[in-house]
């Protein structure tokens, strides 16, 4: 299949992408190289270009003959999102919007959207399922939520199909330790942990230590990168014209931030310097998957079901990369 990757330089987009090309796709990669990284993917795959630029798109569709579109290109720091909600607005839905419009102009049928457990908000019911209600507590959720309804609207006016991939918090790195998590600037709770492990930085900040879970710290459910670009895979091959799917992919267990930063020093053998500080606006206390309908729909399973096998890859990419892709 001719796939299109959107933010396929960035990191779950970069593992799918590796994932495809190995399983015998052909693969474009878009990628404006602002958040992504250029060694992340082969260079005869990567096109450096922006979504906003719709007419370089556009001839990209139609030049390399496109069939099915993998959208991960967005911005997805949800305390940013408070602070500069039209950034985000613009970015993660009028930018995607357009690429959707000509994605339906140039016949294109099948479409993966790489969206997000933020569009539950606080959930009235944990694991969370997929007709869980969905009330997003920041605008990075309200992004998402807009563009996953825009492409159910579509989907209802034109013959078109697609899958919608709700993620739950994203870690681990290739087994190789070829690539990895390397954000800038970095938000992501695991690498913060193993750069302070490193002394890289001087502490990990725990934002919020009141909430209403065991230890008081955000309980989140972390799936290995490798596991998110399977699921790509097996979205692809079960949208058909007018399917309307949606899946979260988590493991279904909960970790608690202080668990995880543990976690990190069984793992390293290193002390994480932590340092206590308010909640962060946006962030529910409480985000933990059913993984069920994806199990049962699309035969996915967890290759990395523990944390710890998790980040047992995460820190192989630490050691090697100390500095990301930069090293």
């Amino acid at each position: 299949m001719r796939i299109l990757v959107t933010g396929g330089a960035g990191y779950i987009g970069s593992h799918t992408v590796r994932h495809l090309l190995a399983n015998g796709h052909e693969v474009t990669v878009f990628d404006n190289l602002e958040y992504g990284h250029r060694q992340a993917v082969p260079a005869e795959a990567l096109v450096v270009g922006n979504l906003r630029d719709i007419d370089h798109l556009d001839q990209l569709l139609v030049v390399n003959r496109i069939e099915a579109v993998i959208h991960f290109a967005a911005l997805a720091s949800v305390g940013e999102s408070v602070t500069n909600p039209a950034k985000y607005y613009t970015n993660n839905l009028i930018y995607s919007l357009q690429l959707l419009d000509r994605c339906r102009r140039n016949g294109i049928q099948k479409f993966v959207f790489s969206s997000s457990c933020a569009t539950y908000g606080e959930p009235t019911q944990v694991p969370i399922p997929e007709d869980a209600p969905q009330n997003p507590v920041n605008p990075y959720g309200h992004t998402k939520l807009a563009f996953e309804r825009a492409l159910a609207d579509y989907a209802a006016a034109h013959p078109f199909g697609f899958c919608t991939l709700r993620y739950f918090n994203a870690a681990g790195a290739a087994a190789d330790g070829s690539i990895g998590e390397d954000h800038t600037p970095e938000t992501h709770l695991v690498p913060l942990a193993f750069r302070a492990a490193q002394g890289k930085i001087p502490h990990v900040t725990v934002f919020g230590t009141d909430y209403p879970t065991p230890d008081g710290t955000c309980v989140r459910d972390y799936v290995h990168v490798d596991d998110l670009a399977t699921a790509h895979a097996l979205a692809l091959d079960k949208i058909a014209p007018g399917s309307k799917l949606a899946y979260n992919v988590g493991l279904g267990r909960g970790y608690s931030v202080r668990e995880v930063i543990a976690a990190v020093e069984a793992v390293t053998g290193l002390k994480v310097p932590v340092k206590e500080g308010p909640r962060r606006a946006g962030d529910p206390p409480v985000l933990v998957a059913s993984a069920d309908k994806i199990r049962h729909e699309l035969g996915w399973s967890a290759k990395y079901d523990s944390l710890r096998a998790i980040l047992d890859t995460a820190w192989r990419w630490h050691q090697s990369h100390p500095n990301g892709f930069g090293e």
